[in-house]
C-alpha cells in the first residue's frame, strides 16, 4: 500500500463518508437525468390549459341545442374516418358546448393511442380527428411532452433515462437530509460554497417530502422496477380492483387434461360484434349505465370486441372527488355482469389512485399543477445549486481520488455486510439503480488504480505519463 494513502480504519463517521460520497456520486453522474425530468415534468402539469387553447375548434362545439343520440354521433364519425379504423370506444360530450370524442384504433398507432373524431353533440358535425394517448385522452401537443419526460422521444430504451432518475431520487433526498441534520450544528461555512451550499440544502429539505412522493410514484410508471412493484402488488393483495367483459355462458368450454391441447380440435374463432348492432344498442347502454349508477359527467363506452363478451362503460374523472367507477353490460338483456365500484377499493389501491394522479397534476385541479411544478422547479435550483458548490470547490488537479470503494473501506466489518446486503437488495428491485451502482463501482477501481499507479511514479520521481 502507498505511503500516501491512509490505511482504512473503521471510523465514527464512516457511514456519514460513505452517504456523502454516495449523494455526491447522484449529484454528479445522476442529476442531469434528474433535471431533465424535473424540466419536462414541470412543462406537462403546466400545459393542459394551452392545449384546450389550442385545439378549441375542435373541442368547442359549433352548434347548440339536444344532443343527437350516440348512435348517430358514431355514424357520423365513421362516415369521417371511412371504413378501415375498428371503433373502439365513446367519450360523449362531458358538458353542453363541448364535442363528442368517438375513437378508433388502426395500425400504426402507438401503445394506448387511438384516433379520435370529434363530432358536435347537437348537429352530428365533425369537427376533426386527432390522435389522443391513455385514459387523460391528451392531445398531440401533451403527447410529444408526455413522451418527452417519460422517454426523451426514443421509445422503451429512453424509459431506462427516467427510470434512473426515479430510482435514485428518493435516495439522494433522504441523504441530503440525513447529511443536513448531521452537519447542522457546525459553523457556517463562509465564501460563496457556503452560501451555495446552505441555499442547496435548505430548497432540499423544504421539499424533501414532496421529492420523494415524486420517486416512489414515477417508480410506478418505470419499466424494470415498476414490473418488480407491480409483482409485489399482487403478492401482498394490493391489486386494484377491475371487472370483467367476458359472458361466462358464452365462452366456449376449454380442454381438460395434460394433452388436451393436442387432442381437442382448434376452437373456432370468435367472430366479432357487428358495428351494425353495437349502433343498435350503445344508447340503451348508456341509459343503463346512468341508471346503475355511473354518474359522473366524462364516461367511456367501449363495445364488445366479440359475442362473448360485455359493454365496458367507466368513469374516467381523475379529479377530487374521484370517480373511476367501471361496470360491464350484457348487450343481450342489459344486466350489470360484473362492477368495480371506487368507494368499495382497498385503501391501499386508493392511495395509488390518488398518488398517480397527483403526480400528473389533475387531482386538485390547478392547486396541484401549481404544487407540481414547484417541486419540479425547486428540484431544479437545488441541482443547480449542487453543480455550483461543486465546482466552487473542486479538488486540485491531480489529488488523491475520493470514492465510495475508499469510503466503504472504513466501515467496520458488520456495517460493510449490512450495507452490502441493503444495496444488492435494491439493486435487485430498482434494476437502474443496480447497473449504475456498478458502473459507480467499476469506474471507482480504474480511478483508484491509476491514482495508484501515478503514486508510484511520485515515489520513483517519474514524470506524469512515462509508466
Amino acid at each position: 500500500m502507498s505511503a500516501d494513502r491512509p490505511v482504512p480504519q473503521p471510523a465514527p463517521g464512516a457511514i456519514r463518508q460513505l452517504i456523502l460520497r454516495l449523494h455526491f456520486y447522484i449529484g454528479v453522474f445522476i442529476a442531469p437525468f434528474i433535471f431533465i425530468a424535473a424540466l419536462t415534468g414541470t412543462v406537462y402539469v403546466l400545459t393542459p390549459q394551452i392545449e384546450a387553447r389550442l385545439y378549441r375548434d375542435q373541442l368547442v362545439a359549433q352548434s347548440s341545442g339536444p344532443a343527437r343520440p350516440l348512435s348517430e354521433q358514431i355514424a357520423a364519425a365513421r362516415t369521417s374516418i371511412g371504413e378501415g379504423p375498428r371503433f373502439f370506444a365513446i367519450r360523449p360530450a362531458t358538458e353542453k358546448g363541448y364535442t363528442t370524442r368517438v375513437m378508433f384504433t388502426e395500425a400504426g398507432l402507438g401503445e394506448s393511442e387511438t384516433r379520435a373524431v370529434f363530432v358536435d353533440p347537437a348537429s352530428a358535425a365533425v369537427q376533426g380527428e386527432m390522435i389522443t394517448y391513455g385514459t387523460s385522452g391528451i392531445l398531440p401537443f401533451r403527447i410529444a411532452l408526455d413522451y418527452l419526460h417519460r422517454n426523451l422521444l426514443l421509445g422503451d430504451i429512453g424509459r431506462n433515462y427516467s427510470e434512473l432518475a426515479a430510482s435514485w431520487l428518493w435516495i439522494a433526498v433522504a441523504g441530503g437530509v440525513l447529511l443536513w441534520f448531521w452537519q447542522r450544528r457546525l459553523p457556517k461555512n463562509a465564501g460563496r460554497a457556503g452560501r451555495q451550499k446552505r441555499l442547496h440544502s435548505l430548497i432540499g429539505l423544504w421539499v424533501s417530502l414532496g421529492l420523494l412522493f415524486l420517486s416512489v410514484t414515477g417508480l410506478t410508471w418505470s419499466r424494470w422496477a415498476g414490473n418488480n412493484i407491480d409483482q409485489f402488488r399482487n403478492q401482498v393483495g394490493w391489486v386494484t380492483p377491475s371487472i370483467t367483459v367476458d359472458l361466462g355462458d358464452a365462452a366456449p368450454p376449454k380442454p381438460v387434461g395434460e394433452h388436451a391441447e393436442h387432442m381437442a380440435p382448434a376452437a373456432a374463432p370468435v367472430p366479432p360484434r357487428p358495428e351494425a348492432l353495437v349502433l343498435s344498442e350503445i344508447d340503451r347502454v348508456a341509459e343503463t349505465a346512468r341508471g346503475a349508477g355511473i354518474d359522473s359527467p366524462m364516461i367511456e363506452i367501449r363495445p364488445p370486441r366479440s359475442e362473448t363478451q360485455a359493454y365496458r362503460v367507466s368513469e374516467y374523472d381523475r379529479s377530487w372527488p374521484t370517480q373511476v367507477d367501471t361496470l360491464a353490460i350484457d348487450p343481450r338483456d342489459m344486466s350489470v355482469t360484473s362492477r368495480a365500484d371506487f368507494e368499495t377499493f382497498p385503501i391501499i389501491a386508493k392511495l395509488i389512485r390518488w398518488g398517480i394522479d397527483a403526480h400528473m397534476g389533475v387531482l386538485f385541479g390547478v392547486a396541484n399543477q401549481l404544487f407540481m411544478a414547484t417541486l419540479g422547479i425547486a428540484l431544479m435550483v437545488s441541482i443547480a445549486y449542487g453543480y455550483r458548490m461543486w465546482w466552487l470547490r473542486r479538488p486540485a488537479a491531480g489529488a488523491s481520488p475520493r470514492t465510495l470503494v475508499r469510503a466503504f473501506s472504513y466501515l467496520s466489518p458488520t456495517a460493510k455486510v449490512v450495507v452490502a446486503i441493503v444495496a444488492i437488495a435494491f439493486g435487485l428491485a430498482l434494476p437502474a439503480m443496480g447497473a449504475s451502482l456498478a458502473l459507480f463501482l467499476f469506474v471507482d477501481l480504474i480511478r483508484s488504480a491509476f491514482a495508484e499507479i501515478a503514486s508510484a511514479d511520485r515515489r520513483q520521481g517519474l514524470p506524469p505519463g512515462v509508466r
